[in-house]
């Protein structure tokens, strides 16, 4: 059964698409807007922050999964 590696791979790939989110947002400099009059921001920096704050905690949750037992798996000894 190939279900644990596909599990695996889809959570690294899942990883890597949320780091490059993540990077892109912190790319984006939100706080550099605050300097600006609130008429010439491209995107509101609150959006940005809110936006990287919830892709940090995925990065945890998928953190979390990788390090958790295989369902099914029975660890519980007799």
């Amino acid at each position: 059964m190939s279900a644990p590696s596909d599990r695996n791979d889809f959570l690294h790939e899942l990883e890597a698409e949320v780091e490059i989110e993540v990077t892109r947002v912190e790319s984006s400099h939100p706080e550099a807007a605050f300097g600006l009059p609130v008429t010439e921001w491209l995107f509101d920096p609150m959006d940005a922050e809110r936006e990287e704050t919830g892709l940090r905690g995925l990065l945890g949750a998928i953190e979390a999964l990788e390090g958790a037992p295989r369902p099914g798996a029975d660890d519980r000894t007799a």
